[in-house]
């Protein structure tokens, strides 16, 4: 039972100190979030991936870097839950556009 216990309490630990490596409760999109940022700090880290991908796409190394960088902003695109929000957003518009009451709970 101990062992079982020790491995609860370091995956604990590491799951408290390392962003990436997810608890119970994260979403599918922060998990592919993290991957996709480890991924591409991976390939900026790294100058022979680096470089490697500035030949096969025929730009510079800063112009890859850059792009690579930029990418780590959003690389799955704007959260599932921002989507949601600007939906309710724009019903409640709408409603309030035809004039019905809107009663938030």
């Amino acid at each position: 039972m101990s062992e079982r216990e020790s491995l609860n309490s370091q995956l604990e630990h590491l799951q408290m100190r390392y962003v990436g490596t997810g608890h119970s409760d994260i979403s599918k999109y922060e998990f592919l979030t993290n991957q996709h940022r480890d991924t591409y700090s991976s390939y900026v880290g790294h100058n022979s991936l680096l470089s490697l991908f500035a030949i096969a796409e025929n730009e510079s190394m800063g112009r890859v870097r850059f792009n690579l960088l930029h990418k780590m902003i959003q690389p799955c695109g704007p959260s599932p839950a921002s989507k949601d929000k600007k939906d309710v957003l724009q019903t409640i518009a709408l409603l309030l556009k035809k004039g019905k009451e809107v009663i938030f709970i």
